[in-house]
């Protein structure tokens, strides 16, 4: 399409931003430019098709191909592009044998100065003998580009109706076709009634279904390319008044880079042991996923859908048992079992930091107001109020720490929002008065606080544990040794409730009695228990119904989400170089590896491998760096002579509880951007897909292939 540049891998539009140019109409150098390109299909188009459809980026030309005197990114008018490098190598001195390489690299770089001088030969097959496309074909061209162009922008197609009509107009999409139209489209004219003022309209659906399924084939293709594969699943979310799941796939392409694809959205609505069959059957026979592939799950989902959750990852574990379930690393470990408590007090605590973030998103001068409220509380403390000031400028409600900062700003919070709502110079509108004051209502409600206090103490256990999951490679393998110590810290609260309730309870009394908060049970719950003749006391209802229940479910989770199987997998960081060095050791950690005995290609020869792999690692030369990251130990040049030792490092690569880098997180910050947004009326699950999969490469004649497959009753279309 016309914001992607047509050399393969070539990263301009997704990673590396240049200008963007048309093929030009002029034969004798159009010829020229397709033969540069390295793309054979290319000769098969039209010069018109080229002219078109096709760009080419700034990138493969030399700076003498530019007009200097133009203002901007202007091309010479003879400006035949020659810069074509391939995809680059770790540098010598970067790793461990790094010296050698030179000669060859020598010879290459002078052939490629011959090959830039010499004249291109003619090819025999020429763009200009290709017939033009029948006018259908160039219709259905002309609307998918549109389309396209839409999704692209996350400008919703259609928009909601005002008038008698109730529902949604292909508004946009009629627009920008009527323009087009305007401008002297010659293949619209033809096709268009100007009796019929929605005659586009009416392709629409059938198109966005098309490039829903087409956008899902390229999607699904490049994960079974590449074998082995993880599926992760997000809060789901409401389009179009049903709820929907949606799923990503993370895998390691063919270039050892990391992966994550949005995959699209499955319904999910309905029992949860049928919902759970349902959902694996169409993404195997709808989608078209290969599930024996798959080796990790992950999912982040809380309130009444938790349920459903848990009934579709046990029923993935039962079919395919080797997809294990793990920890996504989207939200802190903290956050996300804190998400997966069914505890109305925690519940409270989690909406409340939701209201937070967006109450402070209003306006740049309330963070002015909190910081100022911050001051007034810690005046003899100026460090500290600095501190959490800086802090107060960040997401802190979705901290790995957020529950301790909630605590430490929460009596500056609530004078803040208090002092919005008073709104005693008129300087707020009602929607922010009144978010304050919702806000007061939480905070002061003895039930938030008492969950908060106990939320604080249960996560201030895993904190150190979850902070070093989403660290570097050397604290994700130092966190794999302290699960033990975390576990048992949450057994010996268990063990121990009663005392633990008591410091808890004690601590959420006196903050309540400084900040003048009646301490009381909920309301909802004694409308329960309205004509019992035992009246029930607060410290008994707080530890049945928040403490204990908060502390049971975290144990139970912390033993689900990392299994053995999971920490063994976790244990095969001791697979990268700088870990390797750092051990001291020259023992291979074989065990670990093991768990991967039925993936790897020569399990009798494991041992072997590990000892040679170690001794390669095990000692550094003065000022050498080794790999310290997934990433760098897989672009090693060294790695394909370790078949075991690569593919267990490439299955590591998709384990959901790692981190990825940024340039391969693009796929789920769309959807946050699109989900966040998107007004709720012109949400769509199939412009979603791909708005949020943007750089799969669109070919339109692939597209109208499919189109014409799909819809073959309207081959002609009036």
């Amino acid at each position: 399409m016309q914001n992607h540049c047509v050399v393969p891998d070539c990263p301009s539009g997704i990673s590396d931003f240049q200008a963007l140019f048309r093929f030009p109409r002029d034969p004798n150098r159009l010829q020229k430019w397709v033969e540069q390109c390295q793309r054979d299909d290319l000769k098969e188009k039209s010069a018109e098709q080229l002219y078109k459809y096709y760009r080419l980026c700034g990138k493969h030309f030399e700076a003498s191909a530019f007009d200097s005197d133009a203002p901007g990114s202007v091309l010479k008018a003879d400006a035949v592009p020659s810069v074509f490098d391939g995809p680059s190598q770790p540098q010598s001195g970067q790793v461990k044998r790094g010296k050698e390489t030179t000669k060859d690299s020598e010879t290459e770089r002078r052939g490629r100065k011959r090959m830039k001088k010499a004249p291109a030969e003619p090819i025999t097959e020429t763009v200009q003998n290709v017939p033009e496309e029948d006018e259908e074909k160039k219709y259905l061209k002309t609307l998918l580009e549109v389309l396209l162009l839409l999704g692209e922008q996350s400008i919703p197609p259609f928009a909601p109706c005002n008038g008698k009509d109730d529902g949604l107009k292909s508004r946009n999409f009629q627009a920008l076709l009527e323009y087009r139209l305007n401008c002297g489209d010659e293949v619209l004219k033809n096709k268009f009634d100007s009796s019929r003022q929605n005659c586009f309209s009416n392709e629409l659906d059938t198109l966005i279904t098309v490039c829903e399924q087409y956008v899902r084939s390229k999607v699904i293709k490049g994960v079974k390319q590449n074998g082995f594969f993880s599926l992760l699943t997000s809060e789901p979310v409401k389009i179009s008044g049903e709820w929907c799941l949606p799923v990503f796939l993370r895998y390691v392409d063919q270039l050892k880079s990391h992966q994550e694809k949005f995959a699209g959205f499955l319904t999910f609505e309905g029992d949860e042991n049928d919902l759970a069959e349902k959902l694996l059957s169409e993404m195997t026979d709808r989608w078209g996923l290969d599930m024996s592939q798959c080796r990790a799950q992950a999912h982040a989902c809380s309130g009444t859908h938790s349920r459903k959750i848990k009934a579709f990852a046990s029923k993935l574990v039962e079919k395919y048992p080797k997809a294990i379930l793990t920890f996504r690393s989207t939200n802190p470990l903290t956050l996300s079992l804190a998400n997966s408590i069914g505890v109305s007090g925690v519940q409270l605590v989690l909406s409340t930091f939701k209201q937070i973030e967006l109450f402070f998103s209003q306006s740049s001068l309330l963070q002015v107001e909190f910081e100022h409220a911050i001051s007034i509380f810690y005046p003899d403390k100026e460090d500290k109020a600095e501190e959490l000031k800086k802090i107060s400028r960040t997401s802190w409600t979705r901290r790995n720490d957020g529950f301790e900062v909630a605590l430490d700003v929460i009596e500056a919070l609530l004078l803040c929002v208090d002092s919005v709502h008073d709104n005693e110079d008129m300087r707020w509108n009602d929607q922010v008065t009144h978010s304050a004051l919702e806000i007061s209502k939480a905070l002061t409600d003895f039930e938030f606080i008492m969950a908060l206090i106990v939320l604080k103490n249960v996560m201030v256990l895993i904190q150190a544990f979850g902070k070093n999951l989403q660290g570097k490679a050397v604290d994700i393998h130092s966190a794999t040794a302290s699960l033990t110590a975390v576990l048992q810290s949450l057994k010996e609260m268990s063990d121990n409730i009663d005392v633990y309730h008591d410091f808890f309870y004690d601590e959420a009394v006196n903050l309540a009695a400084t900040m003048e908060i009646p301490v009381k049970v909920p309301r909802f719950f004694l409308m329960k228990r309205q004509g019992e003749e035992r009246s029930t006391q607060e410290d008994d209802y707080y530890k049945e119904q928040v403490t204990v229940p908060a502390v049971k479910h975290v144990i139970g989770e912390m033993n689900d989400l990392f299994s053995q199987d999971h920490i063994k997998v976790l244990g095969c960081m001791c697979l990268i170089p700088d870990i390797i060095e750092g051990k001291k050791s020259t023992q291979p950690d074989e065990e670990s590896v093991q768990v991967f005995s039925d993936d790897i290609p020569n399990a009798g020869s494991l041992s072997a491998e590990l000892h040679c792999w170690w001794v390669k690692w095990s000692k550094k030369s003065k000022g050498e760096t080794f790999p310290a990251s997934l990433h760098d130990t897989l672009q090693l040049a060294d790695v394909k002579f370790f078949p075991n030792v690569m593919t267990a490092l490439r299955l590591l690569s998709i384990l959901p509880t790692l981190a990825l880098e940024d340039s391969s997180d693009v796929a789920f910050k769309r959807y946050r951007m699109y989900i966040e947004n998107m007004p709720d009326n012109v949400k769509s699950k199939s412009l979603a897909l791909f708005n949020i999969n943007y750089d799969v490469g669109f070919d339109l004649d692939s597209m109208v292939e499919l189109y014409q497959k799909t819809y073959p009753e309207r081959q002609e279309v009036s």
